[in-house]
């Protein structure tokens, strides 16, 4: 059995490159930092049987490349990056462990909450050159209604911190989730109606052909003026352009995104308005989270065959 490390991040991680060369020792490791492009991620793969993969993009072309790729065992939780159908065609197995983050996203999550009503970012801003604001305006999470659009893992885990804060949260997803909203106090609501009501909108759901552009334009005119935006989820979900055209025109308060359409999003309008609040992709990079993350990637591999992975799920 030939391990390849695909992901950069992962064998940046002592810890965890020493558990898989434990189990593995002639592992091949990606070192140069960054994801793999097209035909260097081909060449990486070739001849090795399994892989752990972060944010590299598996698509037909790739699965064709290697026929000798049979696992792939996914370290992070977003599979957007790979083409699902084009594994099963190929007799691919894709591993994958929900959730193995949710903690580390929903607590920068909340830290955005906090920082927009707050208006932390720009007040300090304002103190390192001089300026002694006393931040008027600002709001509690407390006397607000939050509203959670996707509420798998992560969302489940944003809305139990808000309510422990004292909000309101209502949520809209397509699952029902009866037990969890009735032991939570989360009041469902359609996709309109939670924009309309909330004054902070946090998007959790993943990236697929029902959710790209959900948050389009005129999502985002439902909402009230006063109302901030948030996403750590994936870029895509959230139509940036329409996202820009609304801060500038203050048809929304402001609003703070973990994940852009493209990244690294260096020199995107969005991050050079003052009432938006951008990290480079940092949901899921704790110390915590980066080692749940590892450790259900290598488990992922010794998976048995006969459990259920993602594909067969498709």
């Amino acid at each position: 059995m030939t391990i390849a490390v695909a992901s950069h991040s992962f064998p940046k991680h002592p810890t965890l490159r020493q558990e898989l060369l434990e189990r593995y020792p002639d592992a091949a490791f990606n070192e140069t930092g960054a994801p793999l492009p097209a035909q260097a991620l081909v060449d990486f793969l070739r001849g090795h049987d399994k892989a752990i993969t972060g944010l590299e993009v598996l698509d037909d072309a790739l699965f064709e490349a290697l026929p000798e790729l049979r696992v792939v065992s996914k370290y992070g939780v977003g599979l957007d990056m790979i083409d699902l159908d084009a594994a099963r065609r190929h007799g691919v197995s894709v591993r994958w462990t929900p959730g193995v983050n949710r903690q580390a996203v929903a607590e920068l999550t909340i830290g955005f909450i906090i920082a927009l009503c707050r208006r932390i970012v720009p007040l300090a801003g304002d103190l390192r050159r001089g300026i002694w604001g006393h931040g008027r305006g600002a709001r509690q999470i407390s006397s607000s209604t939050v509203g959670v659009v996707g509420c798998g893992h992560v969302g489940q885990t944003v809305a139990r911190l808000c309510r422990a804060f004292g909000a309101r949260v209502v949520a809209h997803d397509i699952v029902d989730y009866f037990d969890f909203y009735q032991q939570n106090e989360v009041q469902p609501l359609p996709l309109d109606s939670l924009l309309r009501d909330s004054d902070i909108v946090t998007v959790h759901t993943p990236l697929d052909a029902s959710t790209r552009g959900l948050i389009d334009a005129g999502a985002i005119a439902l909402m009230k003026p006063t109302a901030f935006l948030i996403n750590t989820a994936r870029g895509g979900i959230v139509d940036e352009a329409a996202l820009t055209t609304a801060l500038i025109e203050k048809r929304i308060a402001g609003a703070a995104a973990d994940v852009f359409a493209i990244e690294p999003a260096i020199g995107a309008d969005l991050l050079q308005l003052p009432t938006f609040l951008g990290t480079p992709h940092i949901g899921g990079s704790t110390v915590e989270a980066a080692l749940a993350m590892g450790r259900a990637a290598i488990e992922g591999l010794e998976r048995p065959d006969d459990e259920i992975d993602v594909t067969s799920r498709v």
